[in-house]
């Protein structure tokens, strides 16, 4: 089929093909046969086929005995200048043409997985109410995870030492106390509540700026911070789901978080932000492991489990587990991979506006009610936090002209 091709002009080329055919049929018997065809009338066209008696066949469907030579057609695959640079240069891809809708993928799907992980995290402590066992769940699942990706070679590991070893426990320390006392306070209160009192992180990285490191905080941030610290309180005062556990929890996450940063500028290498986070992933998974055996090993083994169990069935129990994991270790990752393709003022707001999706999506999943003292107190917080982090992303913007 390939070999006839298809007639140009639809049903014209159809017709044309039956008329060639009534022509080339053999004459009736009784009559003498020719000893020879008169030659047919044809006439070459440029980038066509013959032309037989005023219809356009393809040369395929005449002998080829009476066609004329022609040159043979080149068809082109690219551009002329795509094709006269094929040897030297490789054609754009899509992430090279289009950066701007890459990026807000990453951005969609930051947002997507830091909801979807805040909403089940939740309805899991709902039905089984265990936070270390579940802060090292999320860390068993993202070690599996770089485990799996590293004997793939995507990425491909990079190698360590014992210094690098000292650099990055500290880093993993924190990182393991701000994730379980996070969790803890997830399970003691209502999501969108837990998420105004993380609101106070950039106080407390302020505090230990100017406080621990020595390093001078302008007053513009420190005014910044007061919104933060009126919003965060009125939210407090007339917050349904209030209680102290939660609330002195989600401040440990925020001091623990503050000296992760504090530390991570101290263990700065030239490795990649995707193996610096394996490995701090598997030191954190080493760290959460005693904690969770002490505080909460003998209730499960008694009752934890079947509890849960009995409650939602064994495969959800495990399928929600294993999907909390892996949603808390991509987002995080994302998190990293989109600070890489972005400047840190949009960065910034993008937190900042990733925390407001978080609270307002619990709050309609979860039905939480609030008050209307908590509801403006929250929109203080984050507002103060927006101002903080623009004004903040602005003086790093500038440092880093200068020093250029």
């Amino acid at each position: 089929m390939s070999a006839l091709g298809a007639l140009s002009g639809g049903a014209a080329g159809v017709a044309g093909l039956l008329s060639l055919r009534r022509r080339a049929a053999p004459p009736p018997s009784g009559l003498a046969t020719p000893a020879h065809l008169p030659p047919l009338k044809c006439a070459v066209l440029p980038d066509a086929g013959q032309l037989v008696w005023g219809r356009q066949l393809r040369p395929a469907l005449l002998p080829a005995a009476l066609l004329p030579p022609q040159p043979a057609r080149r068809h082109a695959l690219c551009p002329p200048a795509a094709a006269a640079a094929s040897g030297s240069a490789k054609p754009a891809g899509f992430l090279d043409k289009y950066p701007a809708l890459v990026t807000g993928f990453f951005f969609f799907m930051w947002y997507f997985l830091n909801v979807i992980f805040n909403i089940l995290n939740k309805k899991i402590y709902n039905y089984f109410p265990y936070p270390y066992f579940v802060s090292l769940i999320h860390l068993v699942v993202g070690v599996v995870y770089c485990l799996i990706s590293w004997s793939v070679g995507l990425p491909k590991r990079a190698p360590i030492n014992s210094n690098l070893l000292k650099l990055l426990f500290p880093v993993a320390l924190c990182h393991a106390l701000g994730h379980v006392t996070s969790n803890v306070s997830f399970a003691a209160v209502a999501v969108s509540f837990a998420h105004t009192i993380k609101a106070l992180e950039p106080f407390f990285n302020a505090a230990a700026t100017q406080f621990v490191l020595g390093q001078q905080v302008p007053l513009s941030l420190w005014l910044s911070l007061a919104p933060v610290v009126i919003g965060v309180s009125m939210a407090s005062l007339t917050e349904l789901s209030f209680n102290w556990t939660g609330f002195i929890n989600a401040m440990i996450s925020n001091i623990s978080f503050t000296y992760r940063s504090i530390y991570s500028k101290k263990a700065m290498t030239d490795m990649d932000s995707t193996n610096v986070y394996a490995y701090i992933s598997i030191i954190s998974l080493l760290v959460c492991i005693p904690p969770a055996l002490i505080f909460e090993g003998p209730q499960l083994m008694q009752h934890g489990f079947s509890d849960a169990i009995a409650k939602v069935g064994l495969q959800k129990f495990v399928t929600d587990l294993f999907l909390v994991g892996l949603f808390y270790h991509l987002y995080n990752q994302l998190a990293t991979n989109t600070l890489e393709r972005v400047a840190p003022l949009t960065h910034a707001v993008g937190n900042v506006l990733k925390r407001v999706f978080v609270i307002g999506f619990s709050i309609i999943v979860f039905g939480n009610r609030i008050t209307t003292q908590t509801g403006i107190g929250t929109c203080i917080a984050i507002a103060g936090v927006a101002m903080y982090s623009y004004i903040k992303a602005r003086i790093e913007e500038e440092k880093r002209k200068k020093s250029a």
